[in-house]
């Protein structure tokens, strides 16, 4: 699978732009502040109908524009398939694949599987529990649908209930009639949840100690554990904090309370690893969400790599740079702000690069 060319209508910085990718490396070059990172936003629009930076589709289109529009052919198969997204200001989001419109944007999701790794990305390591649920909540929704259907379920769920919480504390009253139903609803729809995550797990597990093990020249053990309310009597435990649950207004117990510690020799990585072996272990989960992917759905994922050459040392861009030599990825886009860095890093591999240059949302393909 690749993306054949891409075609964008007010998105972000880009009033119009139209390019023609290569099926093995695009590198996107220029300043800070150009629109690299936006252009490959764009892309992963395509695959998630969703912005990786911005949480509000509105916050995507161009300044006093009336609609932004995303269009990507991909081929798939030896077919061309073409996905086209957008939102008019007032009116919808729409997602369409070969001019058919989805019901709902979600079913779209995981039919054009994508790996991003960004500077940001350091919060699944040091972050929140949130940030790592999300992480692999986005692996596990583009493998098994149904998954994603139960976490939409439960999140809106979650939403009722917690609202029902605060009624309480404003009227001062409480009816436990009221909170059962959704208290079920949680217990039923965590269950599936949680027996999803642990499932993927015992597959993903091995595959980031595989990459880390490559990636690091140190010979410390790690490890990816689950922590859930879902491993204790998970009615016994709403129970017991319902009168806390009152109290905050908000709903304490369930799989959105889980987190994935992330260990090294037994201790949070986060607090006790280097920076180093912090970057290793985030580019391992990353390579083994490719692998993941690839392993599931038997196509490649595109891989989309935003500035990482700043965030990483010699070693590490060697080993990557590896990688891609020996062909591990399929096609493959690149942002960086030093053209000469990595023309020198890709002109060596015996792969067809497209150059793109980038000056204030204008784009020009380098010769």
């Amino acid at each position: 699978m690749y993306l054949e060319s891409l075609r964008l209508a007010n998105f972000k910085n880009y009033p119009a732009a139209q390019l023609e990718f290569s099926s093995e490396i695009n590198c996107i070059l220029g300043k800070n502040g150009s629109g690299k990172t936006n252009l490959l936003d764009a892309i992963f629009y395509l695959s998630f109908t969703k912005s990786a930076a911005q949480s509000q589709d509105l916050q995507c289109i161009l300044h006093d524009e009336p609609f932004f529009s995303i269009k990507g052919s991909f081929n798939l198969e030896e077919k061309t398939r073409v996905v086209l997204c957008g939102l008019q200001v007032g009116k919808k989001k729409f997602v369409k694949l070969d001019d058919k419109p989805y019901k709902r944007a979600s079913e779209h999701v995981g039919k054009f599987p994508i790996v991003l790794i960004a500077p940001n990305d350091t919060d699944v390591i040091r972050g929140t529990s949130e940030d790592r649920r999300k992480f692999f909540d986005a692996i596990i929704s583009q493998v098994d649908g149904h998954y994603l259907q139960n976490l939409i379920q439960y999140n809106h769920a979650l939403k009722q209930r917690n609202s029902l919480l605060k009624q309480f504390a404003d009227r001062n009253f409480f009816d436990a009639d009221q909170l059962q139903p959704y208290t079920e609803k949680l217990i039923e729809l965590g269950g599936e949840i949680f027996s999803v995550r642990q499932k993927f797990l015992k597959t993903f597990q091995p595959l980031v100690n595989a990459h880390y093990a490559n990636l690091s020249e140190e010979s410390e053990t790690i490890d990816l554990q689950y922590e859930s309310h879902f491993f204790e009597d998970i009615r016994t435990k709403f129970a017991q904090n319902l009168k806390k649950d009152l109290i905050l207004k908000r709903t304490n117990v369930g799989t959105h309370k889980d987190d994935f510690p992330f260990l090294m020799s037994d201790k949070p990585i986060r607090k006790f690893g280097s920076q180093g072996q912090q970057k290793s272990y985030l580019i391992a989960l990353k390579l083994a969400n490719f692998d993941y992917l690839y392993q599931e759905k038997g196509i490649k994922p595109l891989l989309l790599l935003d500035d990482i050459f700043d965030k990483l040392d010699d070693f590490r861009i060697t080993k990557l740079v590896e990688m891609v030599a020996s062909e591990t990825f399929g096609q493959i886009f690149v942002t960086d702000a030093r053209p000469e860095r990595t023309m020198s890093i890709f002109e060596e591999l015996n792969q067809e690069v497209k150059m793109f240059s980038i000056e204030s949302g204008e784009i020009e393909e380098l010769s």
